[in-house]
């Protein structure tokens, strides 16, 4: 069942909300970032958590890949990104919570809804089933590796849209990275920068996220309903 259709959208406001996975529906960037961290140490180049912050978040793995091969001359060759990937699924089971109050907040959303993430299909998918989300939000689940070029390009945007059968001037997306954000405005559609993550404070995002003029900026996703009935339609057609 396509969620375009599956719900009734409000003629007041967007007609789909598209969600980052990380960061947004799991409290997973700091995770993430650690586990990357450890995986070029044991390549031997050393940074820093808040470098990698700065430069790999809400990026594709081959932008990551691309950018420690050019800045660091690291090569993630396929022996890294297996052990990478390996400790990162370990460090999920034990460590990976969904984002708090977003059980909730999807219950209650009276129009369709989709993901739209940097991370592979594979691991969407386990991050969600692992947090109890996944039967809220399958089949309309889009990754990074469906286009060609990943944020801050718009084009997962623009897929997530056009498969869910939506004008880009009537989605809003909901994003906790500066390429997230930047992605979304190139993509002509309104965007809710959320800075409630526990990555957020030690990457220092929320001012990053504040001066790229998102529509509306949220620390608790518990006021996503507020700031989307305060987002104007744009257009009438879908």
């Amino acid at each position: 069942m396509n969620g375009a259709q599956a719900r009734t959208s409000d003629a007041h406001g967007p007609s789909l909300v598209i969600f980052d996975c990380d960061g947004v529906l799991v409290d997973s960037e700091p995770i993430a970032i650690d586990v990357l961290v450890d995986t070029i140490a044991s390549l031997g180049v050393t940074i820093s958590k808040d470098v990698a912050y700065r430069d790999f978040l809400g990026r594709t793995l081959k932008a990551v890949s691309a950018s420690l091969a050019t800045d660091y001359g690291v090569t993630m060759d396929a022996t890294a990104l297996e052990d990478m990937r390996h400790s990162l699924y370990a460090r999920y089971k034990s460590a990976l919570r969904p984002m708090p109050g977003i059980a909730n907040v999807l219950d209650m959303l009276n129009i369709p809804v989709c993901v739209a993430s940097s991370s592979v299909s594979e691991r969407i998918e386990i991050s969600l089933k692992l947090t109890g989300l996944y039967n809220r939000l399958a089949p309309n689940i889009y990754s990074a590796t469906m286009v060609s070029n990943g944020k801050p390009a718009p084009d997962l945007f623009l897929l997530a849209a056009q498969r869910m059968g939506v004008a880009p001037a009537n989605c809003v997306v909901i994003e906790d990275s500066p390429a997230g954000v930047m992605a979304a405005q190139a993509a002509g559609m309104a965007v809710i920068a959320f800075a409630g993550g526990s990555h957020i404070a030690p990457a220092g995002l929320k001012a990053q996220l504040a001066a790229l003029e998102p529509d509306a900026l949220i620390d608790d996703l518990h006021n996503l309903h507020v700031s989307l009935r305060s987002l104007p339609r744009k257009s009438s057609h879908a």
